[in-house]
């Protein structure tokens, strides 16, 4: 590799507030947060609106969509009489 070009590497603590859930990873993102992590060690950290932890996808509170409502509106709808 060559030197001076690629970006520092180092340990960030990703923060999601609304599902009070964090996660220590590397990363080359800057920040200028500090937070201190369980180790006792200080780490940069980085806020998030949303993670994992937060988002419907992943948690299943995901709104269920009504397909079958749908099929039948449709097909009274196109039906031949």
């Amino acid at each position: 590799m060559k030197k001076g070009i690629h970006p520092e590497y180092k340990p960030v603590v990703f923060q999601d507030a609304s599902a009070n859930y964090s996660i220590l990873t590397r990363s080359t993102i800057k920040s200028s947060d500090t937070i201190e992590w369980e180790d006792g060690k200080t780490y940069p950290l980085v806020r998030l609106e949303i993670s994992s932890a937060s988002h419907p996808f992943f948690t299943g509170k995901q709104k269920l969509i009504d397909t079958a409502g749908r099929v039948e509106k449709f097909k009274k709808k196109y039906s031949k009489k």
